[in-house]
């Protein structure tokens, strides 16, 4: 198999209602991006949603790590390309990398996901599927950023609160992975954006939250340019934490 076939690779515009006040591209909408590539790609090789949703099973988004260098301006093509780096019994790493309308690389981002059974929302072994051909679309193409570090969130605080409504529910049910991005980068005011870019954004999924939860978040100061989140669902279970990086 071509390193053709194993990369995809795929074209987009960034969009006057995809950008922030400062006419680049958001994370949330670079998250979504990276999410419908991951799933094109699937597809394109028999391990897509549609697919596995008649075997009931489902893609679920377990860490993402974006390292960017800058952000694509309002109305600039750029070019997401996405692989599998590696595939374990319960986990499969997926890398991207982010590729400016002249095609020099200007981010890149790691992922990891698991396959769940849709009705016990238990991992399924992924070499059990489909005779564990995923495993031939593994590829070496390089990813220099590192990779997903141990978030730890001291703060007792919170600091902020919402609940999830229905824009925050996906296909599967439950708040999708992307908001959680979204309300992690709220937690800092506007006046922080005018002098300060996201250089690093890592977060860490751990549970899943739903219609009418209650959503708290914690953030500490690990310094001036590196915060640490936590998001509590009800007060109680961690659903995810977040780390961002900052310059």
């Amino acid at each position: 198999m071509s390193n053709k076939e194993k990369v995809g690779s795929y074209k987009f515009i960034a969009e006057p209602f995809h950008v922030d006040f400062k006419g680049k591209l958001t994370f949330g909408v670079l998250g979504n991006h990276f999410l419908n590539c991951a799933g094109f790609h699937a597809a394109d090789r028999g391990f897509g949603i549609s697919e596995l949703n008649e075997e009931n099973y489902t893609w679920v988004l377990s860490r993402l790590a974006i390292e960017m260098i800058d952000m694509p301006n309002q109305n600039e093509a750029f070019t997401v390309q996405t692989w599998v780096e590696n595939v374990y019994r319960l986990f499969t790493d997926r890398n991207f990398a982010v590729l400016n309308q002249d095609g020099e690389p200007i981010g890149y981002a790691r992922s990891v996901w698991a396959m769940i059974n849709m009705n016990t929302r238990k991992p399924v072994d992924l070499l059990s599927i489909h005779g564990g051909n995923i495993a031939d679309y593994v590829d070496d193409k390089e990813c220099p950023i590192e990779k997903h570090s141990r978030i730890k969130v001291a703060a007792q605080e919170m600091v902020d609160m919402s609940i999830a409504r229905y824009c925050d529910i996906d296909i599967n049910g439950h708040v999708n992975s992307i908001r959680y991005i979204e309300h992690i980068l709220n937690l800092f005011p506007l006046q922080f954006y005018e002098v300060m870019r996201v250089r690093r954004f890592e977060i860490a999924y751990i549970a899943e939250a739903r219609y009418g939860d209650e959503l708290k978040f914690y953030k500490e100061e690990v310094s001036p340019v590196e915060y640490h989140v936590e998001v509590r669902r009800n007060g109680e279970e961690v659903i995810c934490r977040g780390k961002v990086l900052f310059e």
